[in-house]
């Protein structure tokens, strides 16, 4: 393994080989090396290719040195089975890699602010350069705000506080979507199955539902707060089942919508004849539901992008957190078989 400190060879040799093999300037390799934002994405993966090719390895701690930077940042993530937060934390990952950064990550079973803090210090004691919260929780970005100025720190999820730069998918965008789609295929109205209450994508959600019946006349029926899992759902749709004026389901999460559709199966209200069935994060498995899943996609790649962005305007800016800061990335419709004209259209 060569590194410019164990080989003979001087450092700006390796560097020009490097830029040799990718067709780039030393400049360029040096911009690449040290995760500067503005290089364009192709180029960057020509540079990082040749540096694996030539077996170039970066000493941490040389480059610390010299550059007052320590090239590691710090990830805060919530230990959960639960799809949003654990893509948001694979898609800030792999924003980060590709941007030449080691990574430091620290999970957090309880979601309390005493808990955000620890992992704050846990990090700094790795002098990182700036810390991605994922933050589904108000407390979360509300401990991030008590973080002093000087450390780059960005949040990620519905948890937003004003003080902290946040990017977050624009959740009841989301649910405006699915409940027009469904007002629009000739449903009187649509009903909807909530996620839990003290999350801000669930009542995001929720809002974003009710403003879409509002904004046609239709009616709003009430709405259940319950949990992020098949099981809330099937309780939820045993119950809408019985109401035979029901035709149209709005799910707050894909998860939710699998309970649902089982619920319906069950009662014997066929999907999509008689009943619609709309969920939210078009899970892997989305696609194979009984009948697939018309669902609201999230563009997690996008977010751990644009999470970067913001933590790496911080960096240049000395950890200035004063310029506005709040990313929405609105997500899109993925219309399956789970959704068709109400009976009474048809």
């Amino acid at each position: 393994m060569r590194t410019p400190e164990d080989t003979p060879m001087p450092r700006h040799s390796i560097m020009r080989d490097v830029a040799r093999l990718a067709g780039v300037s030393n400049q360029t390799v040096s911009r690449v090396l040290n995760a500067h934002p503005h290089v364009r994405d192709d180029t960057r993966r020509r540079v990082l290719a040749a540096v694996r090719a030539l077996d170039y390895r970066r000493n941490p701690a040389a480059r610390a040195l010299v550059t007052r930077r320590s090239g590691t940042l710090g990830i805060i993530a919530y230990e959960s089975a639960l799809y949003g937060p654990t893509s948001m934390l694979y898609a800030i990952e792999g924003a980060a890699r590709s941007a030449g950064y080691f990574l430091s990550v620290a999970g957090l079973r309880d979601l309390d602010r005493r808990s955000v803090l620890d992992a704050v210090d846990w990090l700094r004691a790795q002098s990182v350069e700036g810390i991605i919260a994922i933050a589904p929780k108000p407390v979360v970005a509300a401990a991030l705000a008590q973080v002093s100025d000087g450390l780059a720190v960005v949040g990620v999820g519905g948890g937003h506080d004003e003080a902290v730069p946040n990017v977050q998918i624009d959740n009841a965008a989301g649910a405006r979507l699915a409940t027009r789609h469904l007002l629009d295929l000739g449903h009187a109205t649509v009903h909807h199955v909530a996620g839990p209450a003290d999350w801000p994508e669930a009542t995001e959600r929720t809002d974003g539902w009710r403003a879409g019946l509002h904004a046609t006349g239709r009616p709003s029926p009430y709405a259940v707060p319950g949990a992020w899992t098949a099981r809330a759902g099937y309780t939820q749709g045993r119950r809408l089942a019985r109401v035979p004026s029901v035709t149209a389901v709005f799910c707050a999460s894909d998860q939710i919508a699998l309970g649902v559709l089982r619920a319906l199966h069950e009662a014997g209200r066929r999907v999509p004849d008689e009943v619609s069935v709309v969920g939210f994060d078009d899970m892997p498995d989305a696609g194979y539901f009984l009948p697939p899943l018309t669902t609201v996609r999230q563009d997690f790649a996008e977010l751990g992008r644009r999470s970067l962005d913001l933590l790496l305007a911080q960096l240049d800016a000395g950890g200035d957190r004063s310029a506005p800061g709040r990313v929405l990335l609105t997500p899109e419709l993925v219309v399956r078989d789970s959704t068709a004209a109400p009976p009474a259209a048809r």
